[in-house]
């Protein structure tokens, strides 16, 4: 019979180390008051004997219960995995949070809160009381709810706001969403197009309004008008169906449209074949998320990629370090990118009238 492999103990990376517990404790719990050689002598023990900490001994060792709580929506996530849509925001969500709380000895947990709900303290304050989490991190539409944030500022408990940059305690994130509809706005006008629409997400998402405010700036930046050239939906297909007849209906000379939903953009290619348009010889077509699906699209899309996982990762690094719920000064920006495929292409040149 194979003998069974022995559990590594903070009593045997003490004695490799040739330290005391207490000064291990201290290494593995972010302690003060460890000199910087110690430290790493430290750190080489647990690398060499691949000593994993017991969460249950760190969060017996103090006040901390090295828990990281991310809130997310759980009528629209749930409707996503139902529905198989494609969609990564969870995904890319814990990709960041996992291994960002990984690397300084936390556990990332996923907890779904409807914030439409008459419940939502009741649910928020179940799920604090039980998890007794070191910091929250609140992603759109909870991040600008405000029972959510005066919750979490009462308790005491240090949140990451995603998407709002309202004042207030906690500390405020964006992924540039205005600066990324100016640069796909921007690089469209370079393209050669003067007739760009945007179907743009729902008013409760301040998002929403920062990308029109990107998309209106480049537009004025080069003398083109907005007016008439938007619609709102709200990031699903069926309003993203709508969003896209209402705009080619309205201006037939449109040859660009920005959708700020991969599932409003699959829409509008859908509505633009079912009109006879051709992407992007008749219409360019630009989204936003960048959700695995638009790189098997006919043609794949160009889009913007929000940095979800790297915002997140921030965000969690600033929980760790920061440890208090209170107001922050500065608004941290992860900035996201263009990435261009298929969908895009300077617009048709009409031919000339027969003589």
């Amino acid at each position: 019979m194979p003998r069974a492999r022995k559990t590594v103990t903070i009593r045997d990376v003490a004695e490799d180390a040739g330290v005391s517990l207490q000064t291990v404790s201290r290494v593995v719990n972010g302690g003060p008051n460890v000199r910087p050689q110690l430290r790493d002598k430290v750190r080489a023990s647990i690398e060499r004997l691949g000593y994993v900490p017991s969460l249950a001994a760190q969060r017996m060792s103090g006040s901390r219960s090295y828990i990281i709580l991310a809130i997310n929506d759980r009528e629209r996530t749930l409707a996503d995995w139902r529905d198989r849509r494609g969609t990564d925001w969870v995904d890319q969500m814990l990709l960041g949070g996992i291994l960002t709380c990984s690397q300084h000895g936390y556990r990332m947990m996923v907890e779904l809160i409807d914030t439409h709900s008459d419940h939502v303290e009741r649910e928020l304050g179940a799920a604090i009381s039980a998890l007794q989490p070191d910091g929250v991190v609140l992603t759109p539409p909870h991040s600008e709810n405000r029972l959510i944030t005066g919750l979490l500022a009462e308790r005491g408990i240090p949140f990451a706001r995603i998407g709002s940059i309202a004042p207030g305690p906690g500390i405020a994130l964006t992924m540039g969403d205005e600066g990324a509809a100016h640069l796909a706005t921007s690089r469209l006008i370079e393209l050669g197009h003067r007739a760009i629409g945007q179907i743009a997400g729902p008013a409760q998402y301040s998002l929403s309004g920062w990308r029109i405010e990107g998309w209106k700036r480049a537009l004025g930046e080069h003398g083109l008008p907005s007016e008439g050239l938007l619609e709102i939906g709200d990031f699903g297909y069926e309003s993203g169906t709508r969003a896209a007849r209402a705009l080619l209906d309205r201006n037939p000379d449109l040859t660009a449209i920005i959708a700020s939903s991969d599932q409003m953009a699959l829409a509008a290619l859908e509505v633009a074949r079912d009109r006879g348009l051709a992407v992007p010889r008749d219409l360019s077509l630009i989204s936003f998320d960048n959700t695995p699906i638009v790189r098997f699209t006919q043609p794949p899309l160009t889009a913007v990629d929000q940095p979800i996982a790297e915002t997140v990762s921030r965000a969690v690094e600033q929980l760790i370090a920061r440890g208090s719920a209170q107001p922050d000064d500065g608004v941290i920006e992860v900035a996201a990118a263009l990435v261009e495929r298929s969908s895009t292409a300077p617009p048709r040149v009409p031919a000339p009238d027969a003589v």
